[in-house]
């Protein structure tokens, strides 16, 4: 059965930084396309960063030059490094893995910033 499993997320003052990572099942990583989304209460669900099984990475404009996410292939895990964080970044953070069959999600890491 594959499992994505969030950690990391956490209370952090706004301008800290946190790390978010997603452990994956080893058989689906290799072909699987990772994201991050997140959602906050009463907004719809939104792409923070995506990266493909090429390294190729995309960022949704809000997060541009703050987030940078990256992949292990060898710890079949992705990780979302967040800098310089705002109170309007504050959500649940989802890791998202789509392969050629389907698509799985993870069960969320709660992101707060506040002072």
């Amino acid at each position: 059965q594959v499992q994505l499993v969030e950690s990391g997320g956490g209370l952090v003052q706004p301008g800290g930084s946190l790390t978010l990572s997603c452990a994956t099942s080893g058989s689906i990583f290799s072909t699987a396309a990772m994201s991050w989304y997140r959602q906050a209460p009463g907004k719809q669900r939104e792409l923070v960063a995506h990266i493909t099984n090429h390294n190729n990475t995309n960022y949704g404009d809000s997060v541009k030059g703050r987030f940078t996410i990256s992949r292990d292939n060898a710890r079949n895990s992705v990780f979302l490094q967040m800098n310089s964080l705002k109170p309007e970044d504050t959500a649940v953070y989802y890791c998202r893995a789509l392969t050629p069959i389907r698509l799985y999600w993870g069960q969320g890491t709660q992101v707060t910033v506040s002072s």
